[in-house]
């Protein structure tokens, strides 16, 4: 196992780690005979950093991960989890949930505390709930070593929080599609910069990029160092220096046993010129399979009823250029649930709440037929139909 530096923490990290968020299941359950099969060969081979949340596999992932790091495991590895922002209402929700989850993992303290999934609205509600004042006693009380956060949003929201706190390690979406998306390349190099240790989830864009279509996959065919899609992936974040530890959410034995032996061949400055002029041909040949042509500008927002409709076209987008229909679907149904269930979202963003005004066409530069577009988008990732390439 190669190993790297961990922002300005006393701290090699292993190259990759150990996400548990898609254990393996067995009758809608995780199977966890399988799954700490799994744990203990990536621990016994050098992986060191484990990632858990209080919302994963419905709660029962701490649950599992405190009975799998028995028998000496645990102190092979630092352990993070997540406040589930969402959720908190009151200043008592910070100990609350933190009591709740030192329980499920039967520990008495986690090495890193990550304010999970922050965002515009959550961050502005737990930095006013004075979250940095709880996080210091509950440090000083021994209860976790080290406080961070991941993030989902732009990047002048991401050097926002970034700047509030002298914080020592964050979260962050990135994959060499994601370079301009939410923090992207930009923040990957402030948060460095500032010194702090940054950990990348969705390395694989959530399983989109392991199956390209041929148009792609006939860019990879094309490199004398022959990889499989998903090491081309590994590689990219492996090659820059500023990545501290790549998380995987591995389901089978067979991606743990490969992520390990690519992470031991890993190291910084992997790629050539040639092999990063490739990334470069990929990312335009993905972008040419994309039906809806928004760029978000977002000069169409606010939507008057509420929808982000670069997000609707994204997602639609997303569904046919990875050839992942499910996924959109999924991410769309999210939305709903978000709003409608665990309350995590103010309004309902679905392309479902188009009034057909067309006030924001007026606005967009592509000149996108946004109101024909939006009940497309509702039917196919809302209610199952064929993906259509025009309207």
């Amino acid at each position: 196992m190669q190993y790297r530096p961990f922002g300005r923490l006393d701290f090699r990290v292993s190259a990759l780690g150990f996400g548990a968020m898609r254990l393996p299941q067995k009758n809608g359950e995780i199977d966890e005979a399988e799954a700490t099969r799994m744990l203990h060969y990536a621990i016994d081979h050098g992986v060191n950093y484990v990632d858990t949340a209080y919302p994963y596999h419905g709660g029962k992932s701490e649950v599992f991960l405190g009975r799998a790091l028995k028998g000496g495991y645990r102190e092979k590895v630092k352990i993070a989890t997540k406040l589930p922002s969402w959720l908190v209402k009151t200043a008592a929700d910070f100990d609350r949930y933190l009591d709740e989850q030192l329980q499920r993992l039967d520990l008495e303290y986690v090495d890193f505390y990550l304010l999970h999934s922050l965002n515009k609205g959550s961050w502005a509600k737990l930095r006013d709930l004075d979250v940095f004042g709880w996080a210091e006693k509950a440090m000083a009380a021994g209860r976790f070593r080290y406080l961070g956060f991941s993030f989902h949003d732009d990047y002048e929201t991401f050097k926002e929080i970034v700047d509030a706190y002298d914080w020592p390690m964050c979260q962050i979406q990135y994959n060499y599609m994601d370079v301009e998306n939410q923090a992207g390349m930009k923040g990957l190099e402030y948060a460095a910069n500032r010194g702090l240790a940054v950990v990348v989830m969705e390395p694989l864009l959530g399983g989109k990029l392991v199956a390209p279509p041929p148009s792609v996959q006939a860019i990879w065919d094309e490199a004398p160092q022959k990889r499989t899609p998903a090491a081309w992936a590994l590689a990219w974040l492996w090659h820059q220096p500023e990545v501290s530890v790549v998380l995987s959410g591995m389901s089978t034995m067979a991606q743990v046993e490969e992520n390990v032996a690519l992470a031991a061949s890993s190291r910084v400055g992997m790629l050539t010129p040639e092999e990063l002029a490739l990334y470069d041909r990929v990312r335009a040949a993905y972008r040419e399979l994309v039906v809806i042509p928004c760029t978000n500008c977002r000069y169409c927002l606010p939507c008057p009823q509420g929808v982000d409709i670069p997000a609707n076209f994204n997602a639609y987008n997303e569904g046919i250029m990875y050839d992942k229909p499910e996924a959109a679907r999924g991410q769309y149904r999210w939305w709903q649930q978000a709003y409608e269930v665990q309350k995590t979202m103010e309004q309902d963003i679905r392309g479902a709440q188009c009034a057909g005004c067309g006030a924001c066409e007026a606005k967009c530069p592509q000149g996108i037929p946004i109101s024909k577009w939006m009940p497309v988008i509702h039917a196919v990732l809302g209610e199952g139909k064929p993906f259509v390439k025009s309207v």
